[in-house]
C-alpha cells in the first residue's frame, strides 16, 4: 500500500527518533495524490526541518517512481489546534492547560501535571470557586478514556 511505503521511506529521515510522525495521510484522487505528513519533536520542529524532510522524501518518491501522476506533498508541524495523539506529545506539554474530551462526552479543562504509562495526571480547573478549605486533587485519566485532548492557548 502507498501509505505504508511512504511511512517506510520517511523513517530514515526522522534522524534516529529526534523527530516523530504525528499523522500521515495519503489521498489518491483521479488527477493527483495528496500526501500530508505532520512531524514533531520533543522540542518542537522548525519550518527548515520540515522542508528538509519534504525535499528528501520527494527525491526518494521520484527516484523510485512511486507515484506516476502529479502529487502534492505537505510536511508540517501539527498546529496548536491539532489534538494530542501520541504519548510524546503529552510529555512535551506537561504544565500546560488542556481541554480534554472524555469518552463519556464530558469535557474537562485543567493543567497537565504528569504523564504516566497508562494516562495523565490532570488537575481540573474548578467550574466555581472552591469553598474555603476545599482542596482540589489531581486525578489520573487513562489514555483509553480520552477521546480528544487539545492545548489551550492563554493570551493573558
Amino acid at each position: 500500500m502507498l501509505k505504508d511505503k511512504i511511512a517506510e521511506m520517511l523513517e530514515p529521515l526522522l534522524e534516529n527518533g529526534l523527530f516523530f510522525v504525528v499523522d500521515l495521510q495519503v489521498n489518491v484522487l483521479k488527477t493527483r495524490t495528496n500526501i500530508i505528513i505532520l512531524v514533531d519533536s520533543d522540542e518542537g520542529i522548525k519550518i527548515e526541518e520540515c522542508a528538509k524532510i519534504s525535499r528528501k522524501l520527494a527525491n526518494n518518491i521520484e527516484a523510485l517512481e512511486l507515484i506516476p501522476t502529479a502529487y502534492n506533498l505537505e510536511v508540517s508541524s501539527p498546529g496548536i489546534d491539532q489534538p494530542l495523539v501520541l504519548n510524546r506529545q503529552f510529555h512535551k506539554n506537561v504544565g500546560r492547560t488542556l481541554k480534554v474530551q472524555l469518552s463519556d462526552g464530558t469535557e474537562k479543562v485543567g493543567t497537565l501535571e504528569e504523564v504516566k504509562e497508562d494516562g495523565i495526571i490532570f488537575l481540573e480547573e474548578p467550574k466555581k470557586k472552591p469553598k474555603k478549605g476545599e482542596v482540589i486533587e489531581p486525578v489520573l485519566i487513562s489514555f483509553s478514556n480520552i477521546d480528544k485532548a487539545k492545548v489551550q492557548i492563554s493570551f493573558k
